[in-house]
């Protein structure tokens, strides 16, 4: 293949999306994406995927979703919740839950001060990032924008549950917050979606295609990098499977690498970049020892408390029978109704140990909600309040299984490790509790059927944890950048592998720290703002 491309992005998910619009249409780049998976989904999943209430459904068992198995875990008694990543053009923006969430002011703070101060990573360096993406369909002020190509919408449908659990956190002096990604992210309230006018509004939409109109951006997919070129210690290009053959594309500027928290630092080790050791282990030569690479894996984690209720207040069976044909039938003629939700509208940010600074994102889920492994529990009228740890202080890994570009990496999320983290998600079980006694989500309860009300002590409490503790989808920080002198980043603070030239990561595995929130934004953020570092 002729050098033809300014840039090479490797992989397609929601930063590759932002980098090539931003590259084409504000830089006059060519640029080429290179993504392991579909352009789009297959059959039925096409149809679905925009319809908000259908991404649950799409991202179990879908084969737009990559499937991760775990090391047994250590701390949950070898327990192995899967993990996922997408693998379509579009990444996660094409298949997640749509949740639109920042984190906090400090998050980025915290980035600046751990680079070392005035980085470019601070909070009001990321804002107008996240403004200049955004166009807002509630709020336009210092904090949200109106002029951008995303869209961010209010939650298309409202469950009796969903009202009753706002109130009842109020009751108990948490205060509500009509804006999460606002002032501050503290109290309770509904959230905010990539959506518009009830349907999913995915970066492909709105980047890819503008990026394509010019002409500029060419996409290859289900296409599987294998590794980068390096020559001279200056990144030139990469190799890739298409059709059953490899093909070799060189580029006169950078790579960009966008293959996700998994997969960026498999493609790095596959090329020679990473831990010496490791790479020895596996019989690839090492063209730069860099211990960081893999290192620093977090990831949000929850745990439930369920209940059941008195009546049909939730979503319990609506995609079902003749509820399923009625509600798609609403939802076709006026984009209203229970497939408008994404069936998870409501949650509050709170400390249980009383703090200002919030520690946990309690979901409240309007339905009986479990893990695939967790049977104590049948599906049935209920709800279910996730006690999600947002700033998690365990680490784990990502490594190579083997040379094999098409073996999955070995992923140790290392749940639980930290004693904290452990200490947090039980108080984020005590504080559930406390809401569903609280007026007037109490009024529809009947009994808590998980962990059960003769779990009262620390104890059976961590047990309950380990037994069911599952992902939020929100790995980051494999490739995580530092400050010079840090002997474990793999990145300056403009993103830039130390020790090649002209290659980039722009995904979340360059986040130092998991942000306080949903991490679409966030990313895609990230890949925003990366570009301002481009030429």
């Amino acid at each position: 293949m002729s050098e033809t491309y300014d840039y090479i992005i490797v992989g397609g998910g929601s930063a590759a999306c932002v980098a090539a619009y931003r590259l084409t249409r504000e830089k006059n780049a060519r640029v080429l994406i290179v993504e392991r998976g579909p352009a789009k989904a297959p059959g039925l999943s096409a149809y679905l995927l925009p319809m908000p209430a259908a991404w649950m459904k799409s991202m179990n068992g879908s084969s737009t979703v990559e499937m991760h198995v775990p090391v047994p875990q250590k701390h949950l008694n070898g327990r192995a919740p899967a993990v996922g990543q997408a693998a379509i053009l579009g990444g996660g923006s094409c298949i997640n839950g749509m949740v639109y969430t920042r984190g906090q002011h400090e998050d980025y703070d915290h980035w600046d001060e751990f680079l070392g101060g005035n980085s470019g990573w601070a909070f009001k360096d990321m804002l107008p990032h996240f403004r200049g993406m955004e166009c807002n369909h509630s709020f336009h002020n210092q904090w949200h924008g109106v002029d951008g190509r995303l869209h961010v919408s209010d939650t298309g449908a409202k469950c009796q549950l969903t009202e009753d659990y706002v109130l009842a956190a109020q009751g108990l002096g948490v205060p509500f917050n009509p804006d999460f990604n606002g002032a501050s992210q503290n109290g309770v309230g509904t959230m905010q979606y990539t959506t518009h006018r009830g349907r999913r509004c995915n970066a492909v939409e709105a980047f890819v295609q503008p990026a394509l109109e010019t002409g500029r951006l060419t996409i290859k997919t289900n296409c599987l990098v294998s590794r980068i070129i390096v020559e001279n210690g200056s990144c030139k290009g990469v190799v890739f499977g298409e059709n059953g053959q490899e093909v070799a594309a060189r580029c006169g500027a950078e790579v960009l690498m966008a293959a996700g928290t998994y997969h960026t630092p498999k493609i790095l080790m596959l090329s020679g970049i990473g831990p010496a050791s490791h790479l020895d282990e596996h019989g690839i030569r090492t063209l730069l020892d860099l211990p960081g690479v893999g290192e620093n894996l977090q990831d949000h984690h929850e745990v439930p408390v369920v209940a059941g209720t008195n009546g049909h207040f939730g979503y319990f069976g609506e995609e079902k029978g003749l509820k399923a044909l009625r509600n798609g039938l609403q939802y076709l003629l006026f984009r209203s109704g229970p497939v408008a939700s994404v069936g998870v509208e409501a949650c509050a940010y709170v400390d249980p140990d009383g703090g200002k600074r919030p520690t946990i994102k309690m979901y409240c889920i309007p339905t009986v909600y479990v893990d695939g492994d967790v049977k104590e529990v049948a599906p049935q009228d209920g709800v279910t309040l996730n006690a999600c740890l947002l700033r998690p202080r365990s680490r784990g890994t990502v490594r190579l299984r083997s040379k094999d570009p098409l073996t999955q990496p070995v992923v140790d999320n290392n749940y639980l490790a930290e004693p904290d983290d452990l200490r947090l998600e039980i108080a984020g079980l005590r504080f559930a509790r406390e809401i569903l006694k609280s007026n007037p989500l109490s009024k529809r309860v009947t009994r808590e059927l998980l962990p059960g009300p003769d779990v009262t002590d620390d104890a059976g409490l961590a047990t309950h944890c380990r037994r069911t503790v599952k992902t939020n989808w929100h790995p980051v920080g494999t490739c995580r950048m530092g400050s010079d002198g840090d002997a474990n980043a793999v990145l300056d603070t403009k993103l830039r592998v130390r020790g090649i030239q002209n290659l980039r990561v722009i995904d979340a595995s360059a986040m130092p720290f998991i942000p306080s929130g949903n991490t679409n934004a966030p990313t895609m953020a990230l890949a925003h703002r990366a570009m301002d570092f481009i030429n």
